[in-house]
């Protein structure tokens, strides 16, 4: 089952859309925002199945689903807290200013909360700041959980995930180095994120969806040519059991916690960093893996963060080369 949020004043209106991506059903009949359906999950899902089945064999009235007009599916979320997952991308980024590796950050993941007050549609523009900011993209994973319970275990976390899907997590790189010598974190450094236009159920992912892993490739082409092809199963240090388990060790959290995977990051084949897809590479999911991986080689980073005007497309595909959760298409300014 496939979900998405039409733009309608705070929440959006929940729809059901068709496997394909093609055509969508009115469910808020079933429950009026993706919100309250996460709130009343386990009364309202059966209905909302039966609504998905019978789009998908074209026994309802329905409209075709265009993705300009979706909101993210949680246009707001009571809360967004973004890990990462990925090791290796935080290896090269302290590898690159000749940081040490704490052993550590193998076995605790590192978590962040975000701001979850307002987020950006999976084609609404990129505020484009000064140059100074650092603007980049960071392609991730996420699900969306149902109510989980404080010091829940990895198993009983994943069996709370009920939505997954994706994020472009907007970075200010320029921003972060001054916040975290605070010691207090991010905040001005991490401006509203963007939701792929669906969110998928883990069962209609079948195969893909396994070991609390979504074992898809992400693309990511930034200006029209592919910049990402890596491989959201591997090299994913910690799974999403461990992230929401990670999050509820001290807090029980509500139904509708989005919980990131942060920047999806694959090392090279000989284990060494990885290289760009224009080099027979897998590339990256951000750009400031990209400037890590040329300060390492070559002293310094060449490619520059975004400007006004560059388009990110972000988007993950199944075995036909169809988008499954839809594309996030963002212009930097509009």
């Amino acid at each position: 089952m496939k979900l998405a949020s039409l733009k309608h004043g705070r929440d959006g209106r929940l729809v059901v859309v068709s496997t394909d991506l093609a055509w969508y059903a009115d469910a808020s009949a079933i429950a009026p925002t993706l919100q309250a359906a996460l709130d009343d999950w386990d009364r309202v899902a059966g209905d909302l199945r039966n609504l998905a089945t019978d789009l998908d064999h074209d026994v309802i009235p329905k409209d075709r689903f265009h993705e300009r007009d979706a909101a993210s599916p949680l246009p707001r979320a009571y809360q967004w807290a973004d890990g990462s997952a990925y090791v290796n991308h935080v290896a090269l980024v302290r590898q690159a200013r000749g940081a040490e590796m704490p052993d550590s950050f193998w076995h605790d993941p590192l978590m962040y909360q975000g701001g979850s007050d307002g987020f950006l549609g999976p084609r609404d523009p990129i505020p484009a700041g000064d140059d100074s900011s650092g603007l980049d993209f960071e392609g991730e994973v996420v699900v969306v959980t149902g109510d989980v319970a404080m010091g829940a275990s990895r198993e009983e976390a994943l069996a709370a995930v009920r939505l997954v899907g994706l994020t472009n997590d907007v970075s200010l790189r320029g921003l972060i180095p001054g916040e975290l010598a605070k010691g207090f974190g991010f905040f001005q450094s991490k401006p509203a994120s963007a939701f792929s236009p669906v969110f998928a159920t883990p069962d209609s992912l079948g195969d893909w969806w396994r070991d609390g892993k979504l074992h898809r490739r992400l693309c990511v082409d930034l200006n029209g040519v592919a910049f990402g092809r890596a491989e959201a199963g591997e090299d994913m240090t910690f799974d999403f059991g461990t992230l929401i388990a990670h999050a509820a060790k001290t807090r029980a959290l509500g139904a509708g916690t989005i919980i990131g995977s942060g920047t999806v990051s694959n090392r090279d084949a000989d284990g060494g960093p990885g290289k760009p897809v224009g080099d027979g590479g897998v590339g990256y999911s951000c750009l400031a893996e990209l400037r890590t991986v040329e300060t390492i080689r070559g002293g310094k980073a060449a490619t520059p963060f975004l400007k006004r005007g560059d388009t990110v497309r972000i988007w993950a595909e199944d075995d036909r080369h169809h988008p499954i959760f839809g594309v996030i298409e963002q212009v930097v300014g509009g």
